[in-house]
């Protein structure tokens, strides 16, 4: 399709364009900018346009993609012209966070082994207790207690155990666990 039958068609669509685009929105204005969006869009991505196939599906599509993008993106925003809302907002600090996930990824190599690789493979990894139950070749009620003790004595140890000792080769242990976890 050469560039002139190109923008013949796209000129072609705009009414098709404008009535969806006015039942998606419900507001003319709206609706509007979504068309002329959608023809920017067009002229931009045009190499991504397979001639032969339906123009106006394939610009109804980017029309109704740039609507629903539009409208997560203002489900976020707050209207704040003055900067009311934006004087009361505030930052925790994250600092904690990192200090408890250190303590964490210590306190899940103070586990016995089949207690760590049960609540990794649950907790961690997403599988259920059949998956992990055949993983470990045991019984499913296994993993459940193996489990819960674990969880059990996390929470002991992360609460302030005198026998909890934070050990930066456990936490670097823990967290190469954890990644071989989450990307088998």
């Amino acid at each position: 399709m050469s560039e002139a039958s190109f923008k013949k068609a796209l000129v072609e669509a705009i009414p098709s364009l404008r009535a969806f685009a006015r039942s998606l929105s419900g507001n003319r204005d709206r609706a509007d900018d979504l068309v002329q969006e959608t023809l920017a869009k067009a002229i931009a991505n045009r190499e991504r346009y397979t001639p032969g196939t339906n123009l106006k599906a394939w610009l109804i599509t980017i029309l109704r993609n740039q609507y629903y993008t539009e409208g997560r993106k203002r489900k976020r925003e707050v209207a704040d012209s003055d900067g009311d809302h934006a004087a009361t907002l505030t930052a925790i600090p994250q600092q904690n966070g990192h200090l408890e996930l250190t303590d964490f990824l210590s306190a899940l190599q103070c586990l016995p082994e089949d207690q760590r690789e049960a609540l990794i493979l649950i907790g961690a990894s997403g599988f259920s207790y059949e998956e992990a139950a055949a993983m470990l070749d045991t019984r499913v009620g296994t993993v459940k207690s193996r489990v819960s003790r674990a969880r059990a004595r996390l929470e002991e140890l992360m609460s302030g155990s005198p026998d909890f000792v934070r050990d930066d080769a456990a936490i670097q242990a823990s967290t190469d666990m954890l990644n071989r976890a989450l990307n088998a």
